[in-house]
């Protein structure tokens, strides 16, 4: 390997982060090994690696011939509780870096989480004294067991015993297309919006008043793995935690008949209470079977396409939801994105590759 070459190892590639970011690194000229348990290549220029990240020696093995400059973590696995969530995504990312640091190369390592670090883990989501918003990095952790803050602690004792810097990298709702992701709101609106079509009724914003009513952001998953690779490679970003939003805000009273008419349904707001989607899609595993059957659809299983509990706990949220990026802008990085453009995007990838079916 030369002097100049760099290598990264992508944990979670064929992920929504993942695969964005793999996209990004091709393009750069990276050498990118995408870890994943098919160990299915998302695109060309990506080489597969087939691991479990829960199985130490699984991982072990497939890494003992790889020899990685920068790490990205962009993969976690939901579990039963928050105990579980900590034991299990925890011991990922030790594992993980275990299994790379015999060969001695990697320079950095970079670890997505995302806005529960600031809104509590999904058991105590949202509630308590929360920090006042736009949320800024050096809020203290709040007092409750996260999965994300236990992430965290094996990446730092990790870099100070093997000498590598870091960076954290804290997204809210990645906008982004992966089949099989289990947070997924761009796709999850996309398959809501085809039932709804199909039905002939109309396409009902499922949160809280709050969240119709008031400021937010999101995170597209292209600006995500620009700010990823920026963070790995830059010097004065090392060691360091950053959010990562598109740097516009919206309301979804604004967006949600935008994200309608683009998707050929009626929309409808919100009324007098919050109409989860996992009230509203009940009846949708029969429904979307039909559709994909019908439209030669990629996926037949609705729960690969769509996420009804995480989109239901985003919108649901009775508290406003915004990140400050001055840190990064302060550092140098300018990247930005219309989220209203990225979900118009992501629509036109999801009906091409057959994911969902046209207007």
């Amino acid at each position: 390997m030369g002097e100049t070459t760099r290598t990264a190892l992508v944990a979670g590639a064929t992920g929504i982060a993942g695969s964005a970011l793999c996209r990004e690194l091709v393009g750069q000229g990276w050498e990118v090994l995408g870890l994943s348990r098919s160990g299915r290549a998302p695109m060309d220029g990506v080489l597969g690696v087939a691991a479990d990240l829960t199985d130490e020696t699984s991982l072990r093995e497939a890494l003992a011939s790889h020899a990685p400059t920068h790490v990205f973590v962009t993969a976690w696995m939901r579990q039963e509780d928050e105990e579980a969530n900590i034991r299990v995504n925890g011991r990922m990312v030790r594992d993980l870096l275990a299994a790379v640091s015999p060969a001695g190369t990697v320079q950095h390592v970079a670890l997505v989480t995302g806005l529960k670090h600031y809104l509590g883990p999904f058991e105590a989501y949202g509630q308590g004294d929360l920090p006042d918003t736009p949320f800024h990095e050096d809020e203290e952790r709040l007092p409750y067991p996260n999965f994300y803050y236990a992430q965290e602690d094996e990446l730092f004792a990790a870099a100070e015993q093997a000498g590598f810097t870091w960076s954290v990298h804290r997204a809210h709702t990645v906008i982004g297309a992966a089949v099989g992701n289990a947070m997924n709101m761009g796709q999850t609106l996309a398959v809501q919006a085809a039932i709804c079509r199909d039905q002939g009724r109309p396409m009902v914003f499922p949160g809280s008043r709050t969240q119709w009513d008031g400021l937010t952001d999101m995170t597209d998953a292209g600006l995500l793995a620009e700010h990823l690779v920026w963070a790995s490679t830059t010097a004065s970003a090392a060691d360091t935690a950053f959010n990562v939003v598109d740097g516009d805000v919206f309301r979804w009273r604004w967006l949600w008949p935008r994200l309608a008419a683009r998707l050929g349904v009626e929309p409808e707001g919100f009324a007098d209470e919050p109409r989860p989607l996992e009230d509203q899609m009940v009846d949708a595993s029969a429904a979307w079977s039909r559709i994909a059957e019908r439209e030669g659809l990629v996926e037949s299983d609705v729960d690969r396409v769509a996420s009804w509990w995480h989109t239901d706990g985003d919108l649901g949220r009775d508290v406003e939801c915004l990140a400050d990026m001055t840190r990064s802008r302060v550092l140098g990085f300018t990247g930005y994105r219309s989220t209203l453009q990225a979900f118009l995007d992501l629509f036109d990838h999801l009906e091409e590759a057959r994911v969902v079916p046209r207007p």
